[in-house]
Parts: structure tokens; sequence; C-alpha cells
């Protein structure tokens, strides 16, 4: 990667799957599954991340830094993002803890 180029990070689809399954082998672990965000550079994905727990992999042959520190933004900030529980909601999970028990 250049100083000019940046890595591409994006959701990754069904079509990536044997990108992802190849980027956990050369990365020695266990594949991503859920929500993932893929970072290309140069059309070649080189580094992944899971929304649901944060794990990472990356290709061990190439310098990740920047595709990682890219991943880690964009999942900060869709997590940011995310939407808040309904008040509805909130209360209903304050007042679980108090509701009688039939005997």
């Amino acid at each position: 990667m250049s100083a000019f180029s940046s890595p591409i990070v994006r959701p990754a689809t069904e079509r990536d799957a044997v990108t992802l399954a190849r980027l956990a082998e050369l990365d020695s672990a266990q594949p991503l599954a859920g929500d993932v965000l893929l970072a290309e550079e140069r059309g070649v994905a080189v580094a992944a991340t899971s929304l649901a727990d944060g794990r990472m992999i990356a290709d061990p042959f190439r310098l990740t830094g920047p595709a990682r520190a890219a991943l880690r933004a964009r999942a900060r900030a869709l997590g940011a993002v995310a939407p808040a529980a309904s008040l509805r909601e909130r209360l209903h999970g304050l007042f679980r803890p108090f509701r009688a028990v039939a005997a």
C-alpha cells in the first residue's frame, strides 16, 4: 500500500464467503460469522472483522496495519449509530427483576 492509497472498508456479503475462509486460513483462525466488515487494498481482501465480537483476521503476508485501523474505526462508527432501545423496552428491562413469581 502506498502513502496515497487507503483501504476500502465495506460490509461482507455472501459472495465473500470464500474470501473470508481464505483469510481465516491464512491467519490460522476460525472463520468469522455474522455481520462482517471487509478491508480491501487494490481489490484484494486483506483483513476483516466481526461486528458481533470484534474478532479480526488478516493476511499475515501483507502489511495490514492501516486496514486494521480502518476496520476498527468503521466498526466503532457503526456501533455509535446503533439504534437505541425504545423507552418501552428500557422500562420493561428496569422492572423485569421486580415481577411477581406465581406460586
